[in-house]
């Protein structure tokens, strides 16, 4: 292989230089002042729990919450030591009043789904009985209605592109938010 070639070439110039000091510093400092650099440059992202809910007989649990401007799905932020099945319980039991275990629910595929405005759900799915009853507080959830998948009412933005992951509503057809 010629000298000039390619896989022989090593970067030169005060660009490789400034990265070469960089990171020898950066890898001379302590572990936690590492991680604490980190954490302040990259990119910060919120965790939550979502939860599709369907019944036997195919129905998909949907919310409509303030401010009542589509509906959206079960869902809430994560506690800081929680797990997301936990998560993705908890939040269910408290939004709709329907209590599950988290051997009652299994994980979806995808089960993340990292959002381009900066937050990560892992998803959860479920499956209950047509009849199961819903009980909202009328403050954080005015309504919990099970639609049929392909009668779905207007759903929020964020709702429409995760259901679009699962191929269910108006971007399931989307490329993009299949995996």
């Amino acid at each position: 292989m010629p000298a000039d070639s390619p896989a022989r070439r090593t970067a030169s110039g005060p660009v490789h230089a400034a990265r070469k000091a960089f990171y020898g510093a950066f890898y001379r400092l302590p572990g936690r002042w590492r991680r604490r650099l980190v954490r302040l440059l990259k990119r910060r992202f919120t965790v939550g729990a979502v939860m599709l809910v369907r019944t036997t007989d195919g129905k998909l649990l949907l919310l409509r919450q303030p401010p009542g401007n589509g509906w959206s799905l079960p869902a809430g932020l994560m506690d800081r030591g929680e797990r997301p099945e936990q998560t993705a319980v908890r939040e269910l039991g408290e939004e709709t009043g329907i209590r599950l275990t988290t051997d009652d629910v299994e994980a979806a595929v995808p089960n993340a789904v990292v959002h381009s405005e900066g937050w990560i759900d892992c998803v959860f799915v479920a499956t209950v009985e047509p009849d199961t009853a819903v009980d909202v507080d009328g403050a954080e959830v005015y309504e919990a209605v099970f639609h049929p998948v392909d009668a779905l009412p207007p759903l929020t933005v964020p709702t429409a592109k995760l259901l679009g992951h699962y191929g269910m509503g108006p971007y399931a057809a989307y490329p993009e938010t299949r995996t």
